[in-house]
């Protein structure tokens, strides 16, 4: 199977992110889309950032209803901080049948060079760019799709900071999703 993995802290998961997926899942044909929630990324900070069973959890409350998506846990269990060219290595020994594509912003792409072993996950794994806003993506490279995507400007930074000032969220989340963050008093 082919399968997109969108990496992300999901912190929390948003109607953009979803956008996002079911554009790549359109155009590009995967037949799956695996939501890789990561539990600590390395290059950012980690002091906002909600319990990963509890942002796992609010993925999978957003994606509940669409059979094409499945938020995974993998990162969970490797060591901390993880980096993405382990999960991909893991990944491909245990599911040695599917085709794994990344699926990452070009905020994320401007900084690859950055990231642990860089050139292997170039050279090894494809990668879909959706552009985002001021992140200009001028390093080409064979295993790299450059990809326009509908986005919104909205974000998670922009999410937390409503939900700790006791503000509306509706229609920037699922229903499902404000109802846990509500429930569980999230971000406050």
């Amino acid at each position: 199977m082919k399968i997109g993995l969108y990496f992300g802290s999901f912190n929390p998961i948003h109607i953009g992110h979803l956008i996002i997926a079911q554009h790549v899942l359109n155009v590009e044909k995967f037949s799956k889309i695996w939501f890789v929630v990561s539990p600590q990324n390395p290059l950012k900070a980690t002091t906002t950032l909600l319990n990963e069973y509890k942002r796992l959890h609010l993925c999978k409350l957003a994606i509940y209803d669409n059979p094409k998506f499945k938020a995974i846990d993998i990162e969970f269990k490797l060591p901390k901080p993880n980096y993405t060219i382990n999960t991909l290595t893991y990944l491909t020994e245990k599911y040695p049948q599917h085709q794994f594509t990344i699926i990452m912003g070009s905020d994320g792409y401007s900084n690859i060079k950055k990231w642990k072993n860089y050139e292997t996950l170039l050279n090894t794994y494809k990668i879909i760019v959706y552009k985002r806003p001021n992140f200009i993506t001028l390093t080409a490279h064979q295993n790299v799709t450059i990809l326009e995507a509908p986005l919104l400007n909205i974000s998670a930074t922009y999410i937390r900071n409503l939900l700790q000032t006791k503000q509306d969220i509706t229609y920037l989340v699922t229903d499902a999703v404000k109802e846990e963050l509500i429930k569980g008093n999230y971000y406050h």
